[in-house]
């Protein structure tokens, strides 16, 4: 597949998967152990809210052609969105996971996990 001609879909829906793998080796590596504990604390991050205050901590460190994979993502034409999130916070999202769809299709698995850990900083451990 090639990033210069997928489809914007096409790399949102991707980029949405590979969030989802990151959050889910975040809290495996967490300890976290039922299914009903991943899948609660899996919202907190792949929610649109959450999405796009993760978005916003990682703007200031895309290059060009990041910002242009978020724009595309961003600016997909959105027919629904979900109740709650707002539009701005939905298209923010959209814009994060084709960011990461894109950055999938390139194989720079290391700048996504380097923009993965700016976006959702973990907690210190007390």
């Amino acid at each position: 597949m090639d990033f210069r001609t997928a489809s914007t879909a096409a790399l949102a829906y991707l980029g949405d998967a590979v969030i989802e793998l990151l959050v889910r080796e975040r809290l495996v590596e967490a300890g976290y152990t039922s299914s009903k504990a991943l899948n609660a604390h899996a919202l907190d991050f792949v929610r649109a809210p959450a999405q796009a205050a993760a978005m916003e901590r990682i703007a200031p460190y895309l290059n060009e052609e990041e910002e242009g994979a978020f724009r595309r993502g961003r600016n997909i034409g959105h027919t629904n969105t979900p109740k709650h999130a707002t539009v701005a916070e939905y298209r923010n999202a959209t814009g994060m996971e084709a960011l990461f769809g894109y950055l999938h299709i390139k194989g720079e698995q290391a700048r996504i996990k380097e923009l993965f850990a700016l976006a959702y900083p973990q907690e210190e451990k007390k």
